[in-house]
């Protein structure tokens, strides 16, 4: 199918316009479903959470919460009428607890009241009688005893063993990398409405509608078409509101089949943090087998997720961390590990990216050892491993890279940084400044853009047109603030050549398109966009029709320019040509679907094509860092970005600047921490430090790779943005690593997240070295 079927210029997609609710978020004028209207008698609810890492639920006393004044029921596992599930892929995984408690912050009970601070104190007087057991914190240690939630995963390519003996040079290593909360503006939260009949509509923050409706409908013990999930907006999502979700809204519906009466549920922000998901953390350790340029000839890493308590999304986390592990660069002899370790920690759940940053980081730490050791320059190693003619071109796990642009990126940036002259620079600086160290480095990314289970890879999209022409959007993307629906109705607007305006943007809404998958593996736009594409152009197709009998010439003719449809000199405007299609009785409707072409994948063997193409992009990173304190700042970043023809360049820079910042705050900053009871103590701004605006560089060059349309036949020919920029943010660690790395010469001791404790830590075991020799 060709996207650019019938239309002689473009005038929407492509321009960078700005988020149809810009406007509306700076003023405050956009609806978050917290801002909705309340209904007469709606109740609040607040959830009773355990306050250990593991243990045996004895029983629980609501007798105090009850007698409070406006407290409406407490609800537990007991009282749930269908099942008590909410996994996304496993049964097991409860909505409350039943016997065990595995984590603190686990759900006990649910408790509604008039108001939402009544609902919270009654919660807190739910007396429980909870027998402690023995708790695992550790990833280590739970790999030691076995302890997992999934069966091992492995990519295994050609043989690592004989490879590694035959080596030149093998060196090992191990990387400690930390998890990340999402830290939405907006706390998960949830309005449920009861109808008649039993139905139930559920407004949700939520990037997957379809789980919503299932779960409740299965919560409930009703039909899914019993059950409506509608979602408009949220306030951020990266990731964390995919499957988590439904446990807010299936409490809140649950109390609102129970009383008849609506229910709002929304989390306070340390119960957000303390009692959902987040960034898996990860141990690995690797051995690389190089020859003296540094060319890697096999490589084996094992890799250890933090599944916390839950399977929830962890098998598929690692699938993609293994299937990233190569990242840029060609690996002939490969074998990667990933064991999902259960711990009592709360259960580890989607995040931008989602593995992808701890297969890359993984190998670009590898990359960076190998040319310290061998005293190479890091550049040279990583140019003599990209994927191409000389290397191979095929990926561990079978797929071809055949869209290779790594060279002209890498190259690209290293140009308009000023590598060579600013190496030089900062090298001539450290060796006169012992105490404030500069560190420069510069990393590639490759990133496959699909859902790893093919059966995700599609989408719906319904669109009207109106005999005004105006017309109607709905598709099953949610918006996060990422700019999805503003691109989808670009594409919309396009194919009738009408203004923006004329394309009324609707609530995500399961009654409308059903199925949907979740938007996330920033595959929204490639499906949403590609599947309103599809119901456009068939509405078109009728259209044309009937402009080229009226105006009595071929359908060849017909031109669809600045909101008019024309033939020769004739022309109508496109609400008259939607008026005589009406008279004509001409459906003006049409539901589109779309299905990703050429993927596919082997979840035993772990070898397919999962990947409809790849997105690629680079950065340079300039950091100073302190070596007194171990205090860093980056002073400097320069990226560049494959994005394919943008259909918004505006909204596409923003993610990029966006996807970066967060990157680096997962890699030096934001650091989750549990004390020996397995209590999380991060559990809001005061001990969770995510970037500030004073964090972004001082100096920050961001542009996209022009005239480099996807050579797959993608929604005019763009590319996805919202996960591949997050890994640059590991530049930064890598100058972090360089910076340490000029104090001996030796390859730095340095975890991830690089927090000044970590820094001071690396850099006394760097100045111990120096001693030492």
């Amino acid at each position: 199918m060709n996207t650019d079927a019938k239309i002689v210029q473009r005038s929407i997609v492509g321009k960078g316009i700005a988020h149809d609710s810009a406007a509306r978020h700076v003023a405050g004028e956009a609806n978050y479903i917290d801002d909705m209207p309340e209904l007469p008698g709606t109740l609040h609810a607040a959830f009773v959470l355990s306050p250990v890492a593991h243990g045996r639920l004895n029983s629980f006393d609501a007798t105090e919460a009850l007698a409070m004044e406006g407290v409406a029921g407490v609800w537990s596992a007991k009282d749930v009428p269908g099942h008590n599930e909410v996994g996304p892929i496993h049964t097991g995984e409860t909505l409350f607890a039943e016997d065990i408690v595995d984590h603190e912050g686990r759900v006990i009970a649910v408790v509604a009241a008039n108001d939402f601070e009544t609902a919270y104190r009654a919660a807190k007087k739910v007396k429980l009688d909870i027998e402690p057991l023995e708790a695992v914190l550790d990833i280590e240690d739970a790999h030691r005893r076995k302890n997992y939630v999934v069966p091992v995963q492995e990519v295994v390519d050609g043989d690592v063993d004989t490879a590694l003996a035959d080596a030149p040079h093998v060196f090992s290593g191990k990387l400690k990398m930390g998890g990340q909360d999402h830290f939405y503006l907006e706390t998960h939260i949830a309005y449920a409405i009861p109808g008649e009949n039993g139905e139930m509509l559920v407004h949700s923050s939520t990037q997957h509608p379809t789980e919503v409706q299932h779960h409740v409908a299965g919560i409930l013990g009703i039909h899914a078409n019993a059950v409506e999930c509608q979602v408009r907006r949220m306030g951020g999502g990266f990731g964390g509101k995919e499957s988590q979700p439904t446990i807010i809204a299936g409490a809140a519906a649950l109390i609102a089949a129970k009383t008849g009466k609506p229910c709002k549920m929304r989390l306070k922000r340390r119960d957000d943090m303390a009692g959902t998901g987040k960034r898996h953390d990860f141990v690995v350790n690797w051995k690389v087998g190089v020859d003296e340029r540094g060319r890697i000839l096999g490589l084996d890493a094992e890799y250890l997720a933090r599944a916390g308590n839950l399977p929830d999304l962890t098998g598929p986390v690692i699938t993609r961390a293994l299937t990233h592990t190569d990242n840029s660069y060609h690996i002939p002899h490969a074998r990667f590990v990933g064991h999902a370790c259960k711990t009592n920690t709360v259960s580890n759940t989607a995040f931008r990216g989602f593995g992808g940053p701890q297969g890359i980081i993984t190998i670009e730490a590898i990359i960076d050892t190998i040319a310290r050791e061998l005293k190479l320059e890091p550049n040279a190693v990583r140019a003599v491993n990209y994927y191409g003619d000389e290397t191979g071109d095929t990926t561990p796990y079978g797929q071809k890279v055949d869209d290779n642009r790594l060279v002209e990126v890498t190259d690209a940036v290293l140009a308009s940084a000023d590598w060579q002259q600013r190496r030089a620079e900062i090298d001539a600086h450290n060796a006169a400044n012992p105490v404030i160290r500069r560190g420069l480095a510069m990393m590639p990314v490759k990133f496959g853009i699909s859902f790893n289970l093919t059966s995700l890879n599609q989408a719906g999209a319904l669109v009207h047109v109106y005999l005004d022409g105006s017309i109607f959007l709905n598709h099953g993307g949610t918006e996060m603030g990422q700019g999805l629906f503003v691109k989808v109705a670009q594409v919309v607007a396009e194919v009738f050549q009408v203004e923006l305006d004329m394309v009324r943007i609707s609530s995500t809404a399961t009654g409308k398109v059903p199925n949907t998958s979740a938007t996330a593996a920033s595959t929204g736009s490639d499906l949403n966009g590609m599947a309103a594409f599809k119901a456009a152009t068939a509405i078109k197709a009728r259209l044309t029709r009937v402009a080229a009998e009226h105006f009595d010439v071929e359908e060849e003719v017909i031109i669809y320019r600045e909101g008019r449809v024309h033939a020769d000199n004739r022309s109508v405007s496109f609400g008259e040509l939607a008026k005589m299609a009406w008279a004509k009785r001409v459906q003006l409707s049409e539901a589109g679907h779309y299905a990703t072409p050429k993927i596919h994948w082997d979840g035993k063997t772990m070898k397919g094509r999962p990947f409809f193409y790849f997105s690629y992009g680079a950065a340079v990173a300039e950091v100073a860092i302190d070596t007194l304190t171990g205090e860093t700042r980056c002073l400097r970043a320069d990226i560049l970005q494959d994005v394919g023809s943008p259909l918004n360049p505006a909204i596409d820079l923003g993610q990029i600047e966006g996807a970066f910042v967060q990157g680096m705050g997962w890699v030096t900053c934001e650091e989750l921490w549990w004390d020996k009871a397995g209590r999380l103590r991060t559990v809001g701004p005061s001990t969770y430090k995510i970037p500030g605006s004073r964090d972004v560089p001082p100096i920050f060059n961001v542009r996209i790779l022009d005239n480099m349309p996807n050579r797959e036949e993608t929604v005019f020919r763009s590319k996805a943005i919202g996960e591949p920029p997050l890994m640059l943010g590991i530049s930064i660690w890598l100058a972090i690593r360089d910076a340490i790395a000029s104090i001996a010469g030796s390859v730095p001791q340095l975890d991830s997240p690089a927090t000044p404790e970590a820094v001071l830590r690396s850099v006394r075991e760097a100045k111990g070295r120096l001693k030492d020799s």
